[in-house]
């Protein structure tokens, strides 16, 4: 019996779903994917498992059967991840058409008997990415005629650009499949654009090509490594992402220097923000130690920037005043998120007069503090008893306009709410 009634749910929904979507009585809803639905009927012991399949935005019905009924109404919004999701697979979904016109006006200007250089000049001119594919697949289909770096190189920029990623994995796979046409440079672009579009993996798989090409001037250059260390930064949203990442962003310093290839600027950089992010701040310190002595590069603004925050944030304010006061001694200024971090730590290790002091030198050099950092200044005044010097800074903000007047409001009810009346 319970099969029959399992098998008759299916052929109704089946049915029902099936049936002409003008149906009045049908409303517009959004289904869900799901491979079992539990069935309790009040009429006796009757309990059996609904499986559905293909489950899309479709007009649901409400199922009333004689022994039971069936809802599948829901009241929740699609969540923001699911909306952009959606958004993701129609963009991708839709095909962008061939505009013949162009296409053939692009032929036309191609000679006879054409060289690889004169392909690269017309596919460089053609706005439309879509003609510069077909540009490029017509010529692939006339005799005596073989793509090179270049027209390989200016498809690969045209699709990446449009971000045409399947149409340019094409023409990635055509590159790999000849192994006498290759270039740091061809190579250093599908990485880019891989990269750009989150196929690490593809991106990775274009970098063991390049270090098993025979040919040593497609091999791996500090350009390479560089995209590579780039993409992976991108990655980490909190401190254990990163920490995954920079493992290998690790084994590819090392074997970057292994190789002989010397780091410069942007590659320790790199090295010191993995480090900070993945809260391996003192791996960051002996990589900034070593530029200069070990490495050529000498520490510039950013290697700066990178290590007073992350010193801040694990509140070590000595070390990060240390640096601090080195990095305006070589005549550097530190950034937004250094004052804001360092402010931040100071006062939230009980040093408000030092806070503030870096609060008034932030301005001073025309650094912009942001709420956060002004909430903690004024609340550890306001927890040590120090109130009324409190409501006399926020004042003083006030009139040199160094908060707009929704800010005053906001802290005021904020410091009231804790500490009462500021007056």
């Amino acid at each position: 019996m319970n099969l029959l009634r399992i098998q008759f749910s299916r052929i109704s929904i089946n049915h029902l779903r099936n049936s002409n979507l003008s149906n009045p009585h049908f409303v517009s809803l959004r289904t869900f994917s799901t491979h079992s639905s539990l069935l309790n009927s009040n009429h006796g012991n009757c309990r059996s498992f609904l499986l559905l399949s293909q489950i899309r935005n479709c007009p649901v019905p409400v199922v009333s059967f004689t022994k039971f009924r069936l809802n599948f109404f829901s009241s929740r919004a699609p969540s923001r991840s699911f909306r952009r999701r959606a958004s993701k697979r129609l963009k991708s979904s839709i095909k962008p058409s061939l505009d013949e016109t162009l296409f053939q006006a692009a032929v036309s200007q191609i000679p006879p008997r054409f060289s690889p250089e004169e392909l690269c000049n017309v596919i460089s001119l053609q706005e439309d990415p879509m003609v510069c594919f077909e540009l490029f697949n017509w010529a692939s289909q006339q005799p005596r005629f073989r793509h090179d770096v270049s027209t390989y190189e200016i498809t690969i920029k045209k699709l990446g650009e449009a971000k045409m990623f399947e149409e340019m994995d094409d023409v990635v796979n055509q590159v790999l499949a000849v192994p006498s046409i290759g270039s740091e440079t061809l190579y250093n672009t599908m990485i880019y654009f891989f990269t750009e579009a989150r196929k690490l993996t593809r991106a990775i798989n274009i970098f063991k090509h390049m270090q098993n090409n025979r040919n040593l001037n497609c091999r791996p250059s500090i350009r390479t490594y560089n995209l590579l260390f780039t993409a992976f930064l991108s990655r980490g949203r909190n401190a254990y992402i990163n920490h995954m990442y920079m493992e290998t962003i690790r084994c590819l310093f090392r074997q970057m220097v292994n190789d002989g290839i010397e780091p410069d600027i942007f590659t320790l950089n790199c090295m010191i923000k993995g480090y900070v992010l993945s809260l391996h701040i003192n791996d960051a310190l002996r990589i900034f130690h070593q530029m200069g002595v070990v490495y050529s590069s000498l520490p510039n603004s950013f290697s700066y920037d990178y290590l007073i925050h992350g010193l801040c944030a694990q509140g070590r304010t000595d070390n990060a005043r240390e640096l601090c006061n080195e990095m305006k001694e070589k005549g550097f200024v530190p950034s937004s998120i250094s004052y804001n971090s360092i402010v931040n730590a100071m006062a939230l290790n009980g040093e408000v007069e030092e806070a503030v002091n870096y609060l008034w030198e932030m301005i001073g050099n025309r650094r912009s503090a942001d709420f956060v950092t002004y909430r903690t200044v004024l609340d550890e005044m306001c927890r040590q008893g120090r109130v009324g010097e409190a409501t006399n800074l926020l004042r003083e903000l006030q009139e040199k306009d160094l908060v707009d007047g929704h800010t005053y409001r906001k802290l005021c009810y904020v410091l009231e709410d804790d500490y009462g009346n500021l007056n």
